[in-house]
């Protein structure tokens, strides 16, 4: 069952994230949803539901995963591609007749959250990102759904992540008492989805009404 105070939500999340300030906002012409949690938790479940649902309710979604292998590549050892880029070629990109692909070869490291989230800005409602903690976590632009397996996981990020839009995963129920909704996103879909989009109505009146983050 989901917890949660419907009609305060908007206004609550958005009264915590003017209370913070931070010199690098993510670009606010999109909504960003971080979907954070350890190994195993749930994460790419979440971000499944919301995805599907949302898709199905008309909005253009763009995912983007941490990947934390340091050796990792989505390309395919001796495909045309990977000559490509063993050649020299720093952006790499293949069109094939139902998808579009740009692989752009350099270090990470030093990438902001405004220059990752970049890459989703044409024909995008919302971005959801799952991990990046470290980038998300002083980010009062990015909300966050925290998927956990334990109540303690659940106090940590409490704690550490503002602002918290919802609580997933197995041990969801347990953290009841901390206020945020909690939601099961396999049984509860329809449920998550709508969190997401009293998000988007808070932040769409207030780009209406010229009122958005500093």
């Amino acid at each position: 069952m989901v917890i949660v105070h419907e009609d305060r939500l908007g206004a609550n999340i958005f009264n915590h994230a003017n209370s913070f300030r931070c010199t690098n906002y993510v670009d606010v012409s999109m909504i960003a949803i971080a979907v954070i949690g350890s190994k195993k938790s749930g994460k790419t479940t979440t971000i499944e539901a919301l995805a599907e649902g949302l898709t199905r309710r008309g909005y253009r979604i763009a995912t983007i995963k941490h990947i934390s292998e340091p050796d990792f590549t989505i390309d395919t050892e001796r495909k045309d591609t990977w000559r490509h880029a063993q050649a020299g070629a720093q952006t790499v990109v293949t069109v094939a007749p139902k998808e579009l692909a740009i692989i752009k070869r350099g270090s990470t490291r030093k990438l902001t959250l405004q220059e990752i989230v970049k890459n989703c800005q044409n024909n995008t409602d919302l971005v959801i990102l799952e991990g990046f903690r470290s980038l998300v976590e002083h980010e009062p632009r990015v909300f966050k759904i925290v998927a956990i397996k334990t109540f303690e996981e659940a106090l940590a990020a409490s704690k550490r992540f503002k602002p918290i839009i919802a609580f997933t995963g197995s041990a969801a129920l347990t953290a009841r008492k901390l206020g945020i909704p909690v939601v099961d996103a396999v049984r509860e879909q329809k449920d998550l989805v709508k969190i997401v989009e009293k998000i988007i109505a808070a932040d769409t009146g207030r780009r209406q009404s010229g009122s958005i983050l500093p």
